[in-house]
């Protein structure tokens, strides 16, 4: 979800939702390890039912990671990804259902986002490849000395994307890795696992969501299941929430400050790339990687407790004299509606609503007097309630042109602390014996010498660390937040100083703190005059369209596969005049891309080797029809904030009917093979020879039946749902050969899928 500030302000507003995990660590006993037997009783005295693997958020880190070397090969990134998925298994234990899901073909609302990522990293990528060759080049000729080059082709993370032969591969390499583990491990033999590779349409976290609303609905449900859902996106926060499943657990990675990362050119910590001066002389002719690698542990692991969350809003949405029955469900489906406005995948956040400035506060506070003079809730079901919205959105109009200016000298206030603490510390630098200078502690957030990371999860775990040690005072609840989205050093959190009277701020035309604000900004935004009402219409109207998408996409799936917001900004709030009247109907039975479709709306030119060769041509070739979509450079607007990665890229939307004509002409070039990875394909489920499904799944492919069969909940822990033969079925004593060269095949297979 596009809000990274959002677990940050959530953890500070309600730390009680914050639980550390406790893991099991294997033990060695004469140098063999003793492997964790995940069938004992759960270590955080919970047992949990159900564990939902969004996998993209398990891909990425083990593909390419940030603070380790990165793996060799393909073969070495599957087995990263198969060690990751056996920690999280052993630290939730799940004991009915495990449930992986892989990113999909995605609607077009989330392709865009897709498409602007994409881009990104592929320019990203070039560039530090460049700059790095320059850099190593600098060192050299100054007589430097750096390990020797080595001759790798560079990962390119856009594979990581439905339809590649990567993305092909690592189902097949999961389907082995699920038989294995089966066969093998005693904590697994009475699961039934769903794999949703990337062949499945939608979304990882909403084919988990689709999944369980489906289950939800069932006559014989548990309502007492406890589920547990693995990912560090927020919008899976408000999935969770959606679901009003009592017993709800998210459980993600612990962000820590401050690690340590290696220099990609010589391999010692302590420095970035572009300050690298090469080895010294004494560590010449050292070229083991990493070998000076400070001593730091593992990541460690969360639980946000929503069942905690829910009391938290509970208390803080319950309204009293109200002319009707308080509905805590009701309001809790409000508040996550509330949210999308602050950001999120689908839809740029509105200009005048920032987390860090209190934005969700704001929203909740006008929405309870909403409820009290219309009587009602604003949404039901999935559905809006756009007169009610308008109401809220004209509210927040009427203060716009304040929380504009509020923002413009809180900003201007940070920059003014910053100067005079700059300049205390060089008097304090001068006022030292011998001009030596002893930098001021941090306090518990300190753990060394590095620099602090300026990321946005930073300062929740150093919010965590305050509420978890009594002996240091907790954040200010005035903590003031600077323009990153970082607590400034007013909050007790420090964040990361350059020397900003030698760094341009980045020019801002719009100046939202002077009069006439509106009209630039429609202007430089969408070169429109603001007397244009309208298209001003129409930006509205589109951005009501999409809030009326994501919700009926929270709550009841995908109401339309081909609708997207077609701007690059978002509408002022006091914009909402007369949206109660808007249409928020949408196209029925449209269908998604195909994989090899999508990946052509959302990759650059750079990245065509993953397309087949004439497919490829169409991204390339300055006579192809849709050129205009692959452009070799584009623009990316700041926006207002201060890094590139907080801007917008000015890239072209896709036409879908002008793309699809070109691909017509290309489509009978497509080998057999890649007709096969361009197929949408389903659910697959596996069970070891112990669960009482396994014999009822043989039966029916020695029965040879080809038709659905309904799948008996009492075999199953109550999960329905309709069971097809495979094509390629995994069946009982058949050898199952590995993918991964480095793993043994499973000769004496007793799993079925």
């Amino acid at each position: 979800m596009g809000v990274p500030a959002f677990f940050r302000w959530l953890s500070r507003k309600y730390p009680a939702i914050i639980v550390s995990c406790v893991e099991e660590k294997p033990k060695e006993c004469n140098g063999i390890k003793i492997p964790i037997d995940s069938s004992k009783p759960n270590p955080n005295e919970v047992e949990f039912d159900n564990l939902y693997l969004d996998m993209n958020g398990i891909i990425h880190p083990c593909t390419h990671p940030e603070d380790k070397p990165a793996p060799k090969n393909e073969d070495e990134m599957m087995v990263a990804i198969f060690e990751y998925i056996d920690r999280l298994f052993n630290i939730v234990r799940p004991r009915r259902l495990l449930y992986m899901a892989i990113d999909g073909v995605a609607p077009r609302a989330k392709m865009n986002q897709q498409r602007s990522r994409r881009f990104r990293a592929s320019k990203e990528g070039v560039e530090t490849a460049e700059e790095k060759q320059r850099i190593r080049q600098e060192i050299l000729e100054k007589g430097g000395y750096l390990p020797p080059e080595e001759i790798k082709e560079r990962f390119d993370s856009n594979c990581i994307t439905p339809g590649t032969e990567f993305m092909d591969n690592l189902a097949k390499c999961l389907r082995y890795y699920i038989a294995d583990r089966l066969n093998n491990d005693p904590g697994w033999k009475n699961l039934a696992v769903i794999l949703s590779d990337a062949s499945a349409p939608g979304e990882g976290e909403h084919k988990i969501m689709d999944y369980i609303r489906r289950q939800r609905a069932q006559p014989n449900h548990d309502p007492n299941t406890h589920h547990c859902l693995c990912g560090a996106d927020a919008d899976l926060i408000m999935l969770g929430l959606a679901t009003h499943e009592p017993n709800f657990t998210i459980i993600r990675e612990e962000f820590k400050p401050n690690k340590p990362k290696p220099c990609a050119l010589c391999n010692q910590f302590g420095h970035e790339v572009k300050d690298c001066q090469g080895l010294p002389k004494e560590k010449q002719g050292e070229h083991d990687q990493f070998a000076d690698c400070p001593p730091g542990s593992e990541q460690e692991f969360i639980f946000i407790r929503l069942c905690v969350l829910r009391e938290y809003l509970e208390r803080e949405l319950t309204m009293a004299s109200l002319p009707f029955t308080f509905d805590v469900e009701r309001s809790i489906d409000d508040w996550v509606f509330m949210c999308f406005f602050v950001g999120n995948d689908f839809l740029p956040h509105l200009p005048s609503l920032e987390i860090r400035e209190g934005a969700i506060d704001r929203l909740v506070n006008i929405y309870k007097n909403v409820v009290h003079k219309t009587g009602g809730y604003l949404t039901e079901n999935g559905y809006v309630n756009l007169q009610r919205v308008q109401m809220i959105m004209l509210s927040v109009g009427e203060v716009e042109d304040n929380i504009f200016k509020k923002r413009k000298d809180d900003e201007e206030n940070f920059r003014r602390r910053q100067k005079d603490k700059r300049k205390r510390m060089k008097r304090e630098q001068h006022s030292m014996p011998g001009g030596q200078f002893t930098p001021q502690p941090l306090g518990r957030g300190n753990r060394g010498s590095h620099q602090p990371i300026n990321n946005p999860r930073h300062a929740a775990f150093e919010m965590r660390m305050q509420d978890r040690q009594s002996t240091t005072p907790s954040a200010s609840p005035n903590t003031s937040f600077t323009s990153d989205g970082s607590p400034s050093p007013a909050g007790g959190i420090k964040r990361k100083v350059e020397d900003s009277d030698s760094e341009p701020e980045p020019e801002d035309n719009i100046r939202l703190w002077e009069a006439g604000w509106k009209q630039r900004y429609y202007k430089n935004k969408f070169d429109v005059d603001v007397s244009d009402k309208n298209f001003r219409r129409k930006v509205v109207q589109s951005y009501v369209e999409g809030l009326c998408w994501v919700l009926r996409y929270y709550y009841q799936g995908c109401a339309s596969w081909k609708w997207y917001y077609p701007f690059h900004y978002a509408p002022f709030a006091s914009d909402f005049e007369g949206i109660a009247d808007m249409p928020s109907d949408f196209e029925k039975g449209t269908k998604p891309f195909r994989p090899l479709e999508q990946l052509m709306g959302v990759f650059p030119a750079a990245s065509g080797n993953f397309l087949p060769p004439t497919w490829r041509n169409l991204m390339t070739d300055p006579e192809s029809s849709i050129i205009d979509f692959y452009p070799e450079d584009f623009a990316i607007d700041l926006n207002g904030k201060k890094y590139a990665w907080q801007g917008v890229a000015l890239l072209p939307f896709v036409d879908e009917r002008r793309l699809r004509a070109a691909l017509a002409e290309v489509y009978p070039d497509l080998t057999p093979e890649e007709i096969r990875r361009n197929s949408l394909g389903g659910d697959v489920l596996f069970v070891g020879k112990q669960h009482l499904l396994h014999d009822f799944i043989l039966e029916q492919y020695k029965s040879g039946e080809k038709e659905a069969v309904g799948l008996p909940p009492e075999l199953c822990h109550g999960i329905q749902g309709k069971l097809a033969r495979n094509d390629n079925p995994v069946l009982p004593d058949e050898t199952l050969h590995s993918p991964v060269p480095m793993l043994r095949d499973l000769t004496q297979n007793s799993a079925i899928r």
